[in-house]
């Protein structure tokens, strides 16, 4: 609804008041410009009025600062948790495959030690990985992967670097089951390496370690003596490390004394195994040794007669005297007598 002529501003009405009202404040503005420019007073009161404006100004900027403190806030937040989430996803792989490369320099480790005692035996031996165990308290089995496939055989004797493990009971194409040491079937002939008493080492009936449940009364047999193979039965080479006595008591029967025995073997550890081959005895007599004597040098010349003067006395001007002449096979030795 348009306005009437009434309900106009009476700063632009059409009457000569208003039109007297608008060139007095021309005026004054023109003045005030004037004065400005010259003196500098509105800047003055703009200076002096900036000092209470400002804190206005601040109050209605707080909102506006707010939202950008919190929206850099919350980006920042979200960037240090993405941040940080990429860290803890590489340090557990860099522990990842910490762990890996610890596993495998022991596994190396290990696989050194069967290559040693591989060389130092001169042994001929098959390199077999565990792929499965079995450590129950009724029976101590493992399984290797090496079968009918490879050459292995039932019986085989089965060591690592420490000791005897077992022997192959059961050949499977492409696996085999190893009889630990420690199975309460198991038995093998030893010997105390330090008195030389052979005995039979039977697995414990709780699958914990071995035992000599047959060692007589008189036997010297302590704590910490060592048991090695006897080569008694021929299933086992002599010579292997089998045990190590931990404790010696008066067996069940009160007749024998029985010994707890520790396997030398790491039975719940090894991952690497060696089958043994068996070994090729030697063809023929045994080569014969070597003469001994003077050395030669000291040896009199060939063909030298029993009487002859030493090299020393020729030398020294006597002459050497002539050979006796030769007896044909009819000629008699001169008596004794004859020469008188």
């Amino acid at each position: 609804m348009a306005r009437s002529r009434d309900e106009s501003s009476p700063l632009f009405a059409g009457n000569a008041a208003g039109t007297l009202r608008l060139i007095s404040y021309l005026a004054l503005a023109m003045v005030l410009m004037v004065l400005d420019h010259r003196n500098g007073w509105l800047w003055r009161v703009r200076y002096a009025a900036s000092a209470v404006v400002e804190p206005v100004y601040r109050l209605a900027n707080l909102p506006g600062a707010g939202m950008r403190t919190l929206t850099v806030a919350f980006a920042d937040r979200k960037l240090l948790t993405e941040q940080n989430q990429r860290l803890r996803e590489d340090l557990l792989l860099a522990n990842a495959r910490l762990n890996r490369m610890a596993a495998v320099a022991e596994q190396n480790q290990r696989l050194k030690e069967l290559l040693d005692t591989q060389h130092s035996l001169e042994l001929n031996v098959q390199l077999a990985r565990v792929v499965g165990v079995d450590l129950g308290a009724w029976q101590q089995r493992l399984v290797i992967n090496l079968g009918a496939r490879d050459g292995v055989k039932p019986g085989q004797p089965v060591i690592d670097a420490h000791g005897v493990i077992g022997q192959v009971v059961e050949v499977l194409p492409t696996t085999a089951v190893v009889m630990l040491v420690t199975d309460p079937a198991h038995a093998i002939p030893v010997v105390v390496e330090r008195s030389g008493l052979r005995t039979v080492a039977y697995g414990a009936r709780d699958g914990s370690g071995m035992v000599l449940p047959n060692i007589p009364l008189a036997a010297d047999v302590r704590p910490g003596d060592k048991l090695l193979t006897s080569g008694l039965g021929g299933r086992f080479p002599p010579g292997f490390p089998v045990g190590k006595v931990e404790s010696v008591g008066l067996g069940a029967s009160g007749m024998f004394r029985a010994a707890q025995v520790q396997p030398a073997a790491d039975i719940d550890r090894s991952e690497d195994v060696l089958l043994l081959h068996d070994q090729a005895e030697p063809a023929g007599p045994p080569t014969p040794a070597a003469p001994s004597g003077p050395p030669t040098g000291l040896a009199p010349a060939p063909g030298a007669a029993a009487g002859s003067m030493p090299a020393a006395a020729a030398s020294a001007g006597n002459p050497p005297s002539a050979p006796a002449p030769a007896r044909t096979a009819g000629t008699a030795p001169a008596s004794a007598g004859g020469a008188r």
